[in-house]
């Protein structure tokens, strides 16, 4: 594997989950030093251990403008500054009729998704100007591109993800910032197992079934081939892409 990230440090949100881990690994794998955080208790060590490659850990609460300073500091602590952010940590929010959903649930995939994601870019920008530029990639979903009726929260928050990321772009890009958004389909994933299980208890084979048939590749994706995506962008194979929203569906959205 290259070593395009030789010399450069990137911070990973939700890094303990599927595409997290994948994004740290290969990260890792292509010379970065990464600081990679998700909540307490999640399977940070481990994943850090699997990696091959300078992987720092903490645990990182994305909504907390206090975590957010303290992670940002620690990444410059431990590895001098900072030249990207993958801001992937988020939630899928209630499953169901809109007219149904929770304000509660509502308000917290708000806070996760897209909170989290304005509070890790307001804390990067900074982090970026001491190094006279920065990549940002935000993770947002097919659900940022089109409408799914049973997930109406999550996609409010997705559609909101792609907004933040053309806005950094537009008012960043003359000091080298740089920010891209990557838009999943279904890939296999817990938070995929999770939705097959929401919108049909016990049926979820046959969920599955259904969402491959709409995906011209025919399958799920995996976390690896995201995570092929997030890399590219994160590098400076990517230094005169910005404000870009990458599908990576299978064909699924298909325009």
């Amino acid at each position: 594997m290259s070593k395009r990230f030789a010399g450069k440090v990137a911070v990973v949100t939700g890094a303990a989950g599927g595409i997290g881990r994948a994004t740290v690994v290969r990260l890792a794998g292509e010379g970065a030093q990464v600081f990679a955080t998700d909540l307490a208790g999640t399977a940070l060590d481990e994943m850090a251990a699997a990696a091959d490659g300078v992987v720092a850990t903490a645990a990182h609460d994305v909504t907390s403008w206090d975590d957010w300073q303290r992670v940002m500091a620690d990444a410059a602590t431990r590895f001098g500054g900072i030249d990207c952010l993958v801001n992937n940590a988020g939630i899928e929010g209630p499953i169901g009729a809109l007219d149904e959903a929770p304000d509660e649930a509502f308000d917290l995939v708000m806070a996760v998704n897209v909170k989290g994601v304005f509070l890790g870019i307001k804390a990067a920008i900074p982090a970026f100007r001491k190094r006279g530029a920065g990549a940002i990639v935000n993770l947002a979903s097919v659900a940022g591109v089109i409408g799914e009726p049973a997930i109406g929260p999550y996609v409010a928050t997705k559609h909101a993800v792609i907004g933040l990321t053309k806005s950094v772009a537009s008012g960043y890009g003359a000091e080298g910032i740089r920010a891209n958004a990557v838009c999943p389909a279904p890939i296999d994933t817990r938070m995929m197992s999770a939705l097959e299980t929401g919108l049909a208890p016990g049926e979820e084979a046959s969920v599955r079934a259904l969402l491959e048939q709409r995906i011209p590749l025919g399958r799920y994706g995996t976390a690896d081939e995201v995570a092929a995506v997030i890399a590219f962008l994160a590098s400076d194979d990517a230094s005169y892409v910005s404000g870009s929203i990458y599908t990576v569906d299978g064909g699924m959205t298909n325009y």
